[in-house]
Order: C-alpha cells, then sequence, then structure tokens
C-alpha cells in the first residue's frame, strides 16, 4: 500500500463537519492518497488524521485545525515520504501538529 492519509469526514469542527473539506485540500497538496472514513472514535479531539503505509510505522493525530494546519500535515506528508520504515524522528518543522500526535503504532 502506498502512503495513504485518512481523514475522519464526521468530525465537527466549531460545530460543523470539517473533515472532508480538509481532505479535499489536502488532495492537491500531498502526493499520498487522501482518503476519509465515518469515523476514528476520537470525538473528544476533532479532527482526526491517521497516515499508514505497509510496511511503515503509522501515526494517528487528533485535535486538528482543518482552518489553519493543513500545510503542517502535507509537510509531516513530506516527512513519512521520506521515512523508509515510516519513523519521522525530527517533527520540528510541522509546528503545532506535532502536539495533536495521539500515538505512533509500530509496522
Amino acid at each position: 500500500m502506498a502512503d495513504r492519509i485518512t481523514i475522519c469526514e464526521s468530525c465537527q469542527s466549531g460545530g460543523a463537519p470539517k473533515g472532508a473539506a480538509l481532505a479535499d485540500q489536502l488532495r492537491s497538496m500531498v502526493q499520498a492518497e487522501v482518503a476519509t472514513t465515518d469515523c476514528m472514535i476520537v470525538c473528544g479531539k476533532p479532527v482526526t488524521v491517521s497516515f499508514r503505509a505497509t510496511g511503515k510505522a503509522a501515526y494517528l493525530f487528533s485535535g486538528i485545525d482543518p482552518d489553519t494546519q493543513a500545510e503542517e500535515i502535507a509537510e509531516f506528508a513530506r516527512l513519512y515520504a521520506e521515512a523508509e520504515d515510516g519513523i519521522v524522528n525530527d517533527v520540528r518543522s510541522i509546528g503545532q501538529l506535532r502536539f495533536c500526535l495521539i500515538g505512533r503504532i509500530p509496522a
């Protein structure tokens, strides 16, 4: 599987679902496949985004502001694509997104 970014389309930020709009925006910003899913069950901290690929570590971020963090997600997508095993050690370039990381799951 190629690098895949999945976004919870039912996540609400500011009272309205924003996941699908974020996915649409990212499709023009990243090389990875961008998909949506109905729910990732992290409803207390919307919007939720995952990164995964075959043979790579997976990442789950939540509490993302879709209005201000699309560039940070795109930067992480670039770093993730460059990491053969998916392990991104230096995340300073992703700004506030690094504080939205819930976890990294080994490949």
